[in-house]
């Protein structure tokens, strides 16, 4: 069966799409899919493969091209998040795809100096940026954030932690959520922070999954930073951050559609080849049901994923939608990874199979971006109850 993405006759996909869609698959399947395993042992991925990454525009698509973006619809980056997730490896896709949760607080509200030292050399894969906004006391309560920066004259002067940094290690600009005024979100700021500024230091995480992405905790100890990194007003950081929320959460959405999809893959190819009681496994009736349990999930999520993204793009209010379809993104990765281990048997329990290295990844993308819990809350208050 050939499952929904990707597909040339997709209603929301063009010529130009799907050009770009196989100059991504391509980077993926010679850079990304034959290192996936060893960089996960080694809990690393080299720096280069950023560059490498633009070399073929997976950094540039959806940024003003002014910055040294490609400008696009939603479905440019829909391709890049699948596509990536395609190589197996949900730390290097998340690595390459970071500065999308990073750069759209600069563009919407940076200053032009800030705009144009910063977003080039990124979108390049010349330097790598991070956004601290998760601290020690509190995860998705992001209005309750206490890491401090205190107006001293022409600098600001951040205390605090934050901590779940992805890309937080290598990181050369680090965008942070600081408190400048009052309690509640009204009194929060975005600063950007350089990553070899005087009183920053890193310590590493060790994580179930996401492997090859280095995640820290960061300590502020009296970080002197000029005024002028400010992005956006003071007191402006929570809108700021909360205006990409949508798409965050949509590219959460379309990797862990990705995911599932290659679970199922993987899942079908392993079925037609291997034997059990004198016949492939995909001849027993249980294995292709759960095959078809798999695919009807993958297919109802990437409808409503490409639905939800056109809207998106027709400037509609999806709100609840993309806390539902994260939801339902998410569920059908874990599902689905789940049924390709069972599959599989002991030999998806063995490290280096791309099944058991998927399992390991799959609870993160129900917690990042908002948890379930919170997506049906909000939700829930979008519906009016």
């Amino acid at each position: 069966m050939n499952l929904p993405i990707g597909q040339p006759n997709s209603l929301f996909y063009t010529e130009e799409h799907s050009a770009f869609r196989e100059q991504v698959r391509r980077f993926v399947a010679k850079e990304i899919v034959p290192n996936a395993s060893k960089w996960d042992e080694e809990e690393q991925f080299p720096r280069d493969l950023y560059q490498k990454a633009a070399q073929v525009g997976v950094l540039q698509a959806g940024f003003p091209d002014e910055y040294g973006g490609v400008a696009g619809d939603r479905f440019f980056s829909i391709i890049v998040q699948q596509e990536l997730s395609r190589g197996g490896s949900g730390g290097v896709a998340a690595g390459l795809a970071n500065h999308r949760i990073v750069l759209p607080t600069l563009v919407r509200a940076g200053s032009e100096a800030l705009k144009k030292r910063v977003i080039p050399e990124v979108l390049s894969g010349d330097k790598i940026t991070a956004l601290a906004c998760t601290e020690p006391t509190g995860g998705s309560d992001v209005a309750n954030i206490r890491t401090t920066a205190r107006r001293d004259g022409d600098h600001f002067v951040i205390s605090g932690e934050k901590t779940f940094i992805s890309s937080g290690m290598r990181a050369d600009f680090i965008v942070v959520v600081v408190r400048t005024g009052g309690p509640g979100a009204k009194g929060l700021s975005l600063l950007l922070v350089e990553g070899d500024v005087e009183g920053l230091a890193r310590t590493p995480l060790k994580k179930m999954g996401w492997l090859p992405l280095d995640t820290v905790t960061l300590y502020f100890d009296r970080v002197r930073v000029p005024a002028t990194n400010l992005i956006g007003a003071e007191g402006s950081g929570f809108s700021v951050l909360a205006a990409n929320f949508n798409d965050e959460r949509l590219g959460l959405a379309a990797s862990s559609i990705a995911f599932a999809a290659l679970a199922y893959e993987e899942a079908l190819t392993y079925a037609r080849s291997r034997e059990a009681f004198g016949k492939t496994l995909i001849q027993h009736q249980v294995i292709r049901h759960k095959l078809i349990d798999m695919a009807q999930r993958i297919s109802a999520s990437q409808a409503f994923l490409e639905s939800s993204a056109w809207r998106m793009d027709q400037g509609e209010d999806v709100v609840a939608d993309l806390c539902m379809l994260k939801n339902q993104a998410t569920q059908t990765f874990a599902f689905c990874a789940s049924e390709a281990v069972q599959i599989f048997g002991g030999a998806g329990y063995l490290r280096g199979a791309v099944v058991e290295r998927l399992y390991r990844e799959v609870k993160v993308n129900a917690i990042g971006g908002g948890t379930e819990e919170i997506m049906k809350e909000l939700a829930a208050k979008q519906l009016g109850f």
